[in-house]
């Protein structure tokens, strides 16, 4: 890695970590730190919505939108097979696993449609 990249890197760091403690001494939300693992858990929960397993935070209502859900649950398939080899055995089962539930959830869901 190049010094200026290495810098900028750090310099990165530095402004968010300071941004979270402002935020925190504000009293206001601070977001999560970013991780594989919430970045799966992300898709996850918006496949769930999309497949009616859980109200929609804007409608609190339960809306499927499969169309939605297929292209959610299809990138997670590429994330898999993209990163395969790339991730420690939390990170890989936790995706396999997600993916297993929203494949079986989305063919329950489409089943009707498709006879």
């Amino acid at each position: 890695m190049d010094e200026n990249k290495k810098n900028t890197d750090e310099s990165w760091k530095d402004v968010v970590e300071k941004e979270k403690e402002a935020l925190k001494k504000e009293g206001k939300f601070v977001p999560p730190q970013a991780t594989f693992s919430f970045f799966i858990s992300t898709f996850s929960l918006q496949a769930s919505i999309a497949l009616g397993l859980m109200p929609s935070p804007v409608t609190n209502k339960l809306e499927e939108d499969h169309a939605q859900a297929k292209f959610l649950i299809d990138t997670l398939g590429v994330l898999e097979e993209k990163t395969k080899g790339n991730l420690n055995a939390e990170e890989a089962g936790l995706l396999e696993n997600v993916l297993y539930e929203l494949r079986l959830q989305y063919v329950s869901k489409t089943k009707e449609e498709i006879k």
